[in-house]
């Protein structure tokens, strides 16, 4: 079920954007974010009782909320919901990696890192592109040489992927332990954004990410259905993926 919004109607949304397309105004973008802050809730709440508060969970989707309110172009004819959802779910899985991955670094290291992430968030909202390592610095209190080292610790660290085995049978991955989607999220998602992005695709590309993203399938089902190797698969997803990042850009 949607959580509840305000009372703006489609003509008032579309002024909105419109007007801070124009001035990027804070106070249109707070109106914006309050509006669509249901978006955020409901991502949020779809990855809590995971490990993590939801608290944490729903700074994150805000702040991957208000990253979409920036680069939404309005005139591309998709609604914003469409849009900003895979933002906000990338942004709340990112966080789950990072998560993992903090947890096998020294406390020490791994406050500080979660400081520099949370000011790389902050200053990429703020000066509307990535922020440098010294811009990073500065925010956080570090040297730029302590920025750069945990960065390129953070990079250098292990990463589970979703299709990662938890067994040795390996009849489980990492995805289904993180459950299925909710009504909540799907009842989000809207089929004019879906379809226009499945016509860029070919008859196999579309097979793929169908079966990643709607039916939930593994990496390792989709190349048994289609009697290739998983290796194949992961190089192809990631090659729809990034066309369609480009589609959406």
């Amino acid at each position: 079920m949607e959580l509840p919004k305000d009372n703006l109607k489609e003509e008032d949304i579309r002024a909105l954007f419109e007007e801070y397309n124009r001035t990027k105004s804070i106070d249109i973008r707070n109106e914006l974010v309050n509006h669509y802050l249901y978006v955020a809730q409901v991502v949020a709440k779809k990855f809590s009782g995971r490990g993590i508060e939801y608290e944490d969970l729903l700074q994150v989707a805000s702040l991957a909320l208000i990253k979409a309110i920036e680069r939404y172009e309005i005139d591309k004819g998709f609604k914003f919901s469409s849009f900003a959802t895979p933002t906000i779910v990338g942004e709340v899985k990112n966080y789950f990696r990072d998560k993992m991955r903090i947890m096998r670094f020294p406390r020490r290291d791994s406050e500080e890192l979660k400081r520099i992430e949370l000011a790389q968030l902050q200053l990429e909202q703020k000066l509307l592109r990535t922020p440098k390592p010294d811009e990073i610095a500065a925010e956080v209190g570090l040297s730029t040489e302590r920025v750069l080292e945990l960065l390129e610790a953070r990079t250098a660290s292990y990463v589970s992927s979703l299709d990662s085995y938890m067994n040795d049978e390996e009849n489980t991955d990492l995805l289904t332990f993180l459950g299925e989607e909710d009504k909540g999220y799907s009842d989000i998602e809207n089929s004019d954004f879906f379809k226009k992005a499945l016509s860029k695709l070919t008859a196999d590309e579309k097979k793929i990410i169908i079966g990643r993203y709607v039916d939930g399938l593994s990496q390792r089902a989709i190349a048994e259905k289609l009697n290739v190797s998983q290796m194949y698969i992961s190089r192809m997803e990631r090659k729809i993926l990034a066309k369609l990042r480009k589609y959406i850009a």
